[in-house]
Parts: C-alpha cells; sequence; structure tokens
C-alpha cells in the first residue's frame, strides 16, 4: 500500500475551518451542541486530540454528515504518521519459508 507524501488533514481542523470558523461560532457554542466541555473541543480543533468514534457521532449527528467519514479522516492521519516511523518487519511469506 502506498502511503502519501503529503500530510492528511486532521479532522479538527477540518471541522474549524469549514464550520466553525464561517459560522462565525466561538468553541462554547457548539460544544454545548455535542454536549462536550470546551476544553475537550478545543483540544480536537487545535489537533490536540484524535476523533474518537463517539465523537463522530456527535460530530455526525450535529452536522448531518456520516460519522464514518469523520472516522476516515482521523484512519488515514493514523496511518499516515504510523507509516512514517518506519517499522521495521518482514514480510510473512519470507518469514515462513
Amino acid at each position: 500500500m502506498e502511503i502519501g507524501k503529503r500530510k492528511p488533514v486532521h479532522p479538527g481542523e477540518v471541522r474549524r475551518k469549514d464550520v466553525i470558523t464561517p459560522l462565525g461560532l466561538t468553541v462554547t457554542e457548539p460544544a454545548k451542541c455535542l454536549g462536550i466541555t470546551r476544553k475537550t473541543l478545543s483540544t480536537l480543533l487545535n489537533c490536540k486530540a484524535s476523533l474518537s468514534p463517539e465523537m463522530a457521532v456527535r460530530i455526525g449527528k450535529a452536522t448531518k454528515t456520516s460519522p464514518e467519514s469523520w472516522l476516515y479522516m482521523q484512519a488515514k492521519l493514523d496511518i499516515w504518521t504510523a507509516s512514517k516511523k518506519s517499522p521495521k518487519v518482514k514480510e510473512l511469506k519470507a518469514v515462513a519459508g
């Protein structure tokens, strides 16, 4: 599998740039709508925390989007980040045979 050279966008950044900022919202307002603390949302929006499945469901319901699309963004970022660590592994067929 080929991993792209360009770092995928964090879902918190997408939420901040595409939803919160254009609507002129503070962090407090959407946090209340999502039923979470302002600190929790701020941490996500500032890309300091990963998006959890629970948060993906909350955001999906609040924005009428699919939770899967939010989780996919996070998974792409997680895989890209892990691939940059270049783990040393052997192919299974090399070990078996």
